[in-house]
């Protein structure tokens, strides 16, 4: 099972969701960071959503991009 962590900072969620739904079908496992400014998403079942720093500090999410085993920015 890989890891992969999805960094949002942007508004055009449609390939995100689109994505993050391909990844969940394929086994792995999803996190999916909104950053300040991130739009809201509607992320499948399956996705750990998370939001920058509500859910998690800085110092958590550069721990989560050095465990992941994939890191993808939109």
């Amino acid at each position: 099972m890989t890891r992969v962590l999805h960094l949002l900072k942007s508004d055009d969620v449609e390939l995100v969701q689109h994505v993050l739904a391909q990844q969940c079908t394929a086994g792995d496992d999803v996190t999916l960071v909104r950053l300040p400014g991130a739009a809201t998403i509607a992320a499948p079942a399956g996705v750990t959503v998370l939001r920058v720093p509500d859910d998690l500090t800085y110092d958590a999410l550069l721990e989560r991009i050095f465990e992941s085993d994939q890191v993808i920015t939109w």
